[in-house]
């Protein structure tokens, strides 16, 4: 390990590590590109895909989120964006949980979706994705439908489970699930013009939030390709201040999002 350190400090430039230096490390250290740059992080110093976090997240933050596991509940209009931006924001392991395939309809708002793949399954498409944008993030994919009999496989050693679901049912069997964990959740959900969000930390209940039909309003007022978006954003905020223990989450509160008014507005427990 001393070797490695050695060889990855002569290499930095600026307090900045590139990212053909760490694949020559890992090459010549037969390790794995993530423990090259958990090494990185080790001496203070930054993988240069990061340069742009260090005025946000600390060195010891980059450390936090590289060695979190995130599950991914849904890969599609939220899932896709959530998985992107965990990537990029370097959670070490992503667990994307989805059984379905990309239909045309899938085309106008998912980002994971293209003509090319089609017929493919979500969460195969998630982990090419990943592999294309950051090799020291695992993705491993679940072509499977959560529920209560699976769930606790499926989120057990979770350090957070993101809820990008389309339905009441198996949205509420999550909450419940990881109350019974511990583990914290957060939520969103869209429809049309509007979103929401919401975090639940151990202990607390977000249940009492979400009523209607089974399947989500968003079946009649469909999505267009922007909220997922911005919802998506906001829970992997939330995620990365659950994750680094900083910041102020949306716990307690039920945050609404209304583009069409541009208007923002709170339910509070």
């Amino acid at each position: 390990m001393s070797e490695l350190l050695t060889y990855l400090a002569g290499r930095a430039v600026d307090g900045l590590i590139t990212t053909g230096s760490q694949w020559d490390a890992s090459l010549h250290f037969e390790l794995g590109f993530a423990e090259v740059e958990a090494a990185i992080l080790e001496l203070g110093l930054w993988p240069a895909r990061y340069q742009r976090n260090r005025q946000t997240i600390s060195c010891a933050g980059q450390m936090r989120l590289l060695r979190s596991r995130v599950v991914v509940i849904g890969c599609g209009g939220l899932g896709g964006y959530i998985i992107e931006e965990l990537a990029r924001l370097g959670v070490g392991r992503i667990d994307a949980v989805d059984p379905d395939v990309f239909e045309e309809h899938n085309l106008n708002r998912q980002l994971l979706c293209t003509m090319a793949n089609l017929g493919q399954h979500k969460a195969d498409a998630a982990a090419r994705r990943v592999g294309e944008i950051n090799s020291a993030v695992r993705l491993v994919p679940h072509r499977t439908a959560f529920c209560a009999a699976n769930g606790p496989e499926l989120l057990a050693g979770a350090t957070a489970v993101v809820d990008a679901l389309d339905n009441l049912t198996t949205r509420l069997e999550l909450v419940s699930l990881c109350q019974e964990l511990g583990i914290p959740l957060v939520h969103g959900a869209i429809a049309g013009w509007y979103g929401q969000v919401a975090t639940q930390l151990p202990g607390e209940d977000i249940s009492r939030f979400f009523s209607g039909a089974a399947k989500g309003v968003e079946t009649k007022l469909g999505n267009p390709s922007f909220t997922p978006a911005l919802v998506a954003s906001l829970q992997v905020a939330e995620v990365c201040k659950v994750i680094l223990s900083q910041g102020g989450t949306i716990s307690g509160r039920l945050l609404l999002c209304d583009l069409f008014n541009m208007e923002f507005d709170e339910i509070c427990s």
